[in-house]
């Protein structure tokens, strides 16, 4: 798997919605994660597949709709933690293992969350 030479972990922030996508990467990246955003699950998958591995999955519950895309990250939530941004209206089918963080949500308490798992992950 390739990593960033730093060694600093690695989130992956997966929305259609550019506003959410770029304001959590912004403020990750000021944290100093490395924050890297897609607007789709399988733009991520392709990322995976080229050898990056993420330490965390930033995920707008929208996507956990698809039936394919939910069998898909229940399995990567088996090795890579999850955070699914959800609505309150109408939210996804939940994911195991995962996270849930309901909207309306400000960027700062996502950006608290995915570090609070980080600091929780155990070291590989």
């Amino acid at each position: 798997m390739l990593y960033f030479a730093s060694k600093m972990p690695v989130v992956f922030i997966v929305s259609r919605e550019w506003d959410l996508r770029g304001a959590v990467r912004a403020e990750l990246r000021q944290a100093g994660i490395e924050a890297l955003g897609t607007e789709t699950v399988e733009d991520m998958a392709k990322m995976i597949a080229g050898g990056l591995a993420p330490s965390l999955v930033v995920l707008d519950g929208s996507e956990l709709h698809k039936t394919e895309t939910h069998q898909a990250l229940e399995h990567l939530t088996s090795r890579v933690p999850l955070l699914v941004v959800d609505s309150r209206l109408n939210p996804a089918p939940p994911v195991p293992g995962a996270q849930t963080i309901r909207r309306p949500v400000q960027v700062k308490e996502i950006v608290d969350r995915v570090l609070a798992m980080l600091s929780r992950k155990p070291s590989s």
